[in-house]
């Protein structure tokens, strides 16, 4: 029984985008707890997600000229946290696609520089056969010719 090879790879990839998320909760709970992740991480990403939403649902609706008021502290800690959370996983599924992309064309790559080896050693065969038969080929015919140049013998 043939077995494959066993794509460790993939399954390395699969157990990390399988812990982003457990990962992301433990950040976004710390950001919850620091005073300087919700004031500097959290709450600035927080208001301006919601300014662009509040003013896109505003401008859908025809209120060009409205103030947006901003969030309160706790929620925008909130969405800020979420918004960090989000971000995390989606740079750790990022990270696995770009590192399975490499993967991928380094096996590519070696894929096709052994069919380049190949046809390289294939190449030089047929070359060498070529001279072969091109030697072959003048020996034959300097047999022919001295057969040619025997004398024929009569029957008496």
């Amino acid at each position: 029984m043939v077995v494959g090879a066993f794509p460790i790879a993939k399954l390395l990839y699969l157990g990390v985008r399988q812990m982003s998320k457990p990962v992301a909760n433990r950040i976004k709970a710390g950001a919850r707890r620091s005073e300087f992740f919700k004031t500097y991480i959290c709450l600035p990403p927080a208001q301006f997600y919601h300014w662009i939403e509040m003013r896109t649902k505003m401008r859908i609706m025809g209120f060009r000229g409205s103030v947006i008021k901003p969030l309160n502290e706790e929620t925008a800690a909130e969405l800020g946290a979420e918004l960090l959370g989000e971000a995390i996983i989606f740079l750790i599924g990022g990270g696995c696609m770009v590192l399975e992309y490499s993967r991928q064309a380094a096996n590519s790559r070696r894929k096709e520089e052994e069919l380049n080896e190949t046809i390289t050693g294939l190449q030089t065969e047929i070359a060498e056969l070529t001279l072969t038969t091109e030697t072959l080929g003048a020996q034959l015919r300097e047999v022919n010719r001295l057969l040619v140049s025997f004398p024929v013998p009569t029957n008496k």
